[in-house]
């Protein structure tokens, strides 16, 4: 509960409850927006997670590592294409709204 001003002559404060937010918006779903959404997951997140996989493993072959270090390189550079495509698509949701 948070104190408040009231509005009356005197000044009075009161406590009130604190404003409740809804969980999630009460608008419908805009199928075209999240179906575009999919693709474009589907299609960045090939071309990212694959090409710094490749990254990965061209490294690990130009500097002659050891198989395990070599699947560590490209395991690593995997996890950097998933972290990118975590925030493309985060950026990507706030721009094409799937709400409305």
């Amino acid at each position: 509960m948070t104190c408040v001003r009231a509005g009356g002559p005197l000044g009075v404060r009161a406590m009130l409850p604190p404003q409740r937010k809804l969980p999630a918006d009460n608008r419908p779903l805009n199928w075209l927006h999240v179906s575009t959404l999919v693709a474009v997951a589907i299609l960045v997140g090939t071309e990212l997670v694959g090409a710094s996989w490749a990254a990965g493993w061209a490294l690990g072959g130009i500097f002659q590592f050891e198989p395990a270090v070599s699947r560590a390189f490209e395991i690593g550079f995997g996890l950097i294409g998933f972290v990118g495509l975590y925030y493309f698509m985060r950026t990507a949701i706030r721009h094409e709204s799937i709400r409305g």
